[in-house]
């Protein structure tokens, strides 16, 4: 049986859906096994039990996270070689997709990205031009990398599942010897609010709101959603880059997306469209939001949010 490594890097306390997502796809692809980075918590370890991983792989070195991608490259072609593994899962971060690409380097590995499904012999489908277009491809090496859109499966625990045997690999100390080191970081202020990549509902807001999110952010408090937004409203320095959906930010699938604002054109239709429900409020009624909305309303969002975070919380009580 083929031997699939999903690459979980620094979970915390809890692993995310993503990571669920690409535990249930190795399962179907072959015997899943996990190369491991950061501190493995018990919550972490039992549900990597639940999902069938049968080998959990460690890296030798304790400080990776004190560089950038490079030292987790060559761990990952180690934890690769070490278990014989012919695919490599990842998520679709940034970060993910450049330590993905050093990875195909130092193997020879075909790379694949923004892969939403994978069928049992490895072809995946991946998403094109902003979501217009799935596309097939598969690797023809000996080793194949996909980076994986969260939000493109349902997870799915294993039927049976004992703890993993955990084998430490020995990270070649050339790995840091050439890379950039982290001299500093700044811990993100928590929201309170769901991680949008995540999240089942997305309350998202663009060029409409005019540099005023809070009837956005009233709305996304009612439902315990969370906070999106255009890269027209990010770049006008609205909201922080990391709460852009779209072709060049996130990719959604909530189960429902509120659109506030937004005209909906093609780059951010990319990141949204596979949202369950689509609800758009848009003063525009030729806004191209509302050719892919299940729902639409023509008016103002500071008159129709407001009514609506109101009548939400009249019926919670």
């Amino acid at each position: 049986m083929a031997k699939v490594l999903v690459f979980i890097d620094n979970p915390g306390q809890a692993l995310k859906k993503a990571s669920l997502e690409l535990l249930t796809i190795a399962r179907s692809l072959g015997e899943p096994a996990v190369a491991f980075n950061g501190d493995l918590h018990d919550d972490v370890a039992a549900t990597l039990a639940a999902y069938g991983v049968q080998t959990l792989y460690r890296p030798s070195a304790a400080d990776l996270d004190d560089y950038l991608v490079g030292p987790k490259a060559s761990y990952l072609a180690a934890a690769v070689q070490t278990a014989d593994a012919t695919v490599v899962l990842t998520e679709n971060s940034a970060e993910a997709k450049e330590t993905a690409a050093r990875l195909g380097i130092k193997l020879g590995a075909g790379v694949i990205t923004d892969v939403v499904a994978v069928d049992p012999d490895g072809t995946a489908h991946k998403s094109v031009l902003a979501g217009s277009y799935i596309t097939t491809a598969r690797a023809t090496t000996p080793v194949a990398v996909l980076t994986v859109k969260s939000n493109s499966i349902t997870p799915e625990p294993a039927v049976t599942g004992t703890a993993p045997a955990t084998i430490t690999v020995a990270v070649p100390e050339t790995a840091t010897a050439a890379s950039a080191r982290i001299t500093a970081r700044s811990d993100k202020a928590a929201s309170g609010r769901p991680d949008l990549a995540e999240a089942r509902i997305v309350v998202a807001g663009g060029r409409g709101v005019d540099g005023n999110f809070g009837p956005v952010e009233d709305l996304a408090d009612a439902l315990g959603a969370a906070i999106g937004a255009s890269r027209a409203a990010t770049d006008a320095g609205w909201i922080g880059h990391d709460a852009q959906i779209g072709q060049t930010g996130k990719t959604v699938s909530p189960q429902l997306y509120i659109s506030a604002g937004i005209s909906g054109a093609i780059q951010q239709k990319a990141g949204m469209q596979t949202a369950k429900v689509i609800v758009a409020v848009n003063k525009d009624a030729e806004s191209p939001v509302f050719e892919i909305a299940d729902f639409g309303i023509v008016g103002d969002l500071f008159q129709v949010l407001p009514q609506a975070t109101e009548e939400i919380k009249k019926r919670r009580g």
